[in-house]
């Protein structure tokens, strides 16, 4: 019970990685804030099972207003907030014969969702973190971070390589406030998302580049999460630490 009186507000919750951490997390003992987009039920749901004060909130983070608003809703309601988890995000295929009205849909979507809304909780989270003695921020990025990314999510790629360089900017300039940030960047993880890509390509295009020959399962995330939040781990700071089976390395 390594996070027992931390509370944690995280974004994603009701997809397979989403709710692996959330599990994880109230195993160790954090009391679990939920955002949830569409899913009402199962954010809900989840809330009830992991116990211990977790609720679920709704927030569409395509919304510029909202992610401010989320945090603030939750802190109102929690008293204190100890620890930011950006999960969420979206890949919206897109293709440069698109029509220009739809690839700037495409891209303004990707950044707000990807980049923009948790640069805004980070914001809140800091502000919140210098008044409250320190807080710990994860944030979600990607394999597709480094390295180019395929042709039709290039704007995934683009927004997940940002979103490591805001994650150490904040490491680098709100250490001695003590905030912590760490990305975690995984590659190809068994999710509802990657199942459908094999629906369209098949398991040995997904595989092919994974030298130990499978998907990481989300619990491998979400203990990492665990990990990451835990009290002693201060040093990691600025580390984006990699989850893909060898398939990309630096």
């Amino acid at each position: 019970m390594l996070l027992s009186s931390q509370t944690v507000l995280l974004t994603g919750s009701t997809g397979s990685i989403g709710q692996s951490i959330a599990r994880e997390l109230a195993r160790e003992g954090a009391r679990v804030v939920l955002q949830y987009r569409s899913d009402a039920a199962r954010a809900e749901a989840l809330a009830e099972e992991l116990g211990n004060g977790a609720f679920a909130l709704h927030a569409d983070l395509s919304d510029p207003a909202a992610p401010s608003a989320l945090f603030q809703v939750a802190l109102d309601r929690a008293g204190r907030i100890d620890a930011l988890v950006n999960n969420a995000g979206i890949l919206t295929p897109s293709s440069i014969d698109d029509p220009l009205e739809d690839w700037h849909r495409v891209w303004r979507e990707d950044l707000q969702v990807n980049l923009m809304a948790a640069a805004d909780l980070c914001r809140a989270a800091i502000r919140h973190f210098r008044e409250s003695g320190g807080g710990k921020i994860i944030n979600m990025a990607s394999r597709a971070a480094q390295g180019g990314y395929r042709a039709e999510a290039m704007s995934y790629g683009a927004t997940k390589a940002a979103l490591v360089n805001l994650t150490q900017s904040i490491a680098r300039g709100f250490g001695r406030d003590g905030v912590t940030a760490v990305g975690i960047a995984p590659g190809w993880v068994k999710t509802e998302m990657s199942d459908a890509y094999i629906r369209d390509h098949g398991e040995a295009a997904a595989l092919s580049g994974i030298p130990i020959g499978r998907m990481a399962d989300p619990m491998e995330i979400a203990e990492l999460v665990g990990f990451v939040l835990r009290p002693g781990q201060v040093s990691l700071s600025g580390a984006v630490l990699d989850v893909n089976g060898a398939s990309q390395m630096r």
